[in-house]
């Protein structure tokens, strides 16, 4: 029996602003969080951007999306992901009034989207505070920031009313845990930052998400606002009921994101974490009220699974997307030392759907590898990325298989659609897209964009609604 995929589905892919636009100082755009971050998620940051930092050139999507957009109508997108440079808006954060350029420069990427028929889905936050906002502010710590995303947010949702129908308030908003300056532009060490400021932060951000949902469905009733997490579905590492006990509280440090965003309130496991560790949330007036204006979706990010137990230190530590867990001794790793487990995917789309029954849309997962670029029989410079192609059907199988289980997915967009700067390490060699960039960790590079096998594979795919997977 084939796979059968909704007729509407959303097959797409996705980018970050912030991993490839560049441009990051034209048209009066401030600085951000990513631009003094050189060497991604756990480097060290710098006083000022400086030219080793990959992201301030990027892929020079900012002048060449004409023909990237172009690229993704070829292949046959029904929706492309992509963000918004908070920095491109309010270039300090918590001015009164925004940037036209910047305001502009998304309405021409809009608009070039809707000329091939392709759905705009809009991360408002994806991992770059205004630099301003978290030098100044202490990034989300400070209750200040919910009035400058309300402004921020009020901004966009009035300028794109009717090129947007698809929003997400935060980029992987749990990630905060482990990625507090990445995430939120907390100013303060990681190592410094107490359990009571991250946890206020995490609720400004709530309540920010919620404005965003409630301000979104005032100005454009069409539009659909989701939350974003990263999703990690997390094993026992053996059936000691420890192990598994042990599983299950670390689960709940994930699953409190979406809880909030679905339900509307903070779940009683978290109330006891807090009561146990000393947390105390200030609420303001009117919080509770706010936050019961629940999201129209759950998007989410997946690329790994990993294993807990009760007593780590008798296991190595495996690599991960931001958080890392003990390795699975039944799965495979890339060569980033991330898990390869697509049937952890079908997985956490039906524990999603069975704890929400709210629709779900895959908005990241892919392979990121050391591409080499060749000349092939037809004299065309390519990738032969069958390890990619190999992934990515595992992975839709998998997908296919939840959606027969009576899940409901609205769409797939794979991250990293076109090569950009990775987040996690800052490099370009570590490629997850359909069209290879020629751009390298040095600099050199002439940007020129080439189809890899994987584009034409993809194009297949969505041409064929999934028909031409390979269970």
């Amino acid at each position: 029996m084939s796979l059968q995929f909704p007729k509407n589905f959303l097959w797409g892919g996705a980018v970050a602003a912030n991993q490839c636009e560049g441009a990051y100082q034209e048209d009066g755009k401030g600085w951000s969080t990513q631009d003094i971050s050189p060497q991604g998620i756990a480097g060290p940051i710098t006083d000022v951007p400086t030219e080793d930092n990959m992201k301030l050139i990027g892929i020079d999507f900012y002048h060449r999306y004409k023909e990237d957009v172009k690229l993704f109508a070829e292949m046959g997108f029904k929706t492309f992901r992509t963000s918004i440079a908070w920095s491109r808006i309010f270039p300090k954060g918590d001015e009164l009034e925004p940037n036209e350029k910047g305001l502009q420069f998304y309405d021409d990427l809009f608009d070039e989207c809707l000329k091939y028929g392709i759905e705009p889905l809009v991360t408002i936050s994806h991992y770059e505070t205004p630099l301003h906002l978290s030098k100044e502010y202490n990034g989300w710590v400070n209750r200040d920031l919910v009035g400058f995303y309300e402004r921020y947010v009020r901004t966009l949702f009035t300028r794109y009313k009717g090129k947007v129908k698809y929003w997400l308030t935060f980029n992987e908003i749990n990630s905060i845990l482990e990625a507090p300056f990445m995430s939120g532009g907390i100013w303060t060490p990681k190592e410094e930052l107490s359990k009571q400021d991250l946890y206020q932060a995490c609720h400004h951000e709530f309540v920010a998400s919620a404005l965003a949902v409630k301000i979104g469905h005032e100005i454009d009733p069409d539009a659909q606002i989701g939350c974003m997490v990263l999703s990690l579905p997390t094993y026992p590492i053996t059936p000691n009921p420890d192990d598994v006990i042990a599983t299950m509280e670390y689960n709940h440090k994930n699953d409190f994101f979406a809880d909030v965003h679905v339900r509307g309130e903070y779940p009683g496991y978290m109330k006891r974490y807090f009561k146990e560790n000393n947390i105390s949330i200030h609420f303001e007036p009117g919080d509770e009220e706010i936050l019961k204006n629940t999201v129209d979706f759950i998007s989410f990010s997946y690329y790994v699974s990993i294993c807990q137990a009760a007593d780590l230190s008798k296991y190595n530590k495996g690599g991960g997307n931001i958080f890392a867990g003990v390795p699975n001794p039944y799965l495979e790793a890339s060569e980033w030392g991330w898990q390869i487990d697509p049937k952890g995917l079908r997985y956490v789309l039906n524990s999603f759907y069975d704890r929400y029954q709210k629709p779900l849309f895959i908005v990241e997962n892919g392979l990121g590898a050391v591409d080499e670029l060749i000349t092939n029989e037809k004299g065309e410079k390519t990738v032969e990325d069958d390890y990619r192609i190999q992934y990515l059907n595992d992975h839709l199988v998998q997908v296919g298989e939840a959606i027969a289980d009576g899940v409901e997915v609205m769409g797939y967009t794979p991250w990293g659609c076109i090569d950009l700067v990775s987040a996690s390490t800052a490099q370009l060699k570590k490629r997850y897209g359909f069209i290879y960039v020629d751009r390298h960790d040095d600099g050199s590079g002439t940007l020129e964009r080439y189809r890899k096998k994987s584009f034409h594979w993809y194009k297949e795919v969505i041409s064929t609604n999934g028909g031409s997977l390979k269970r």
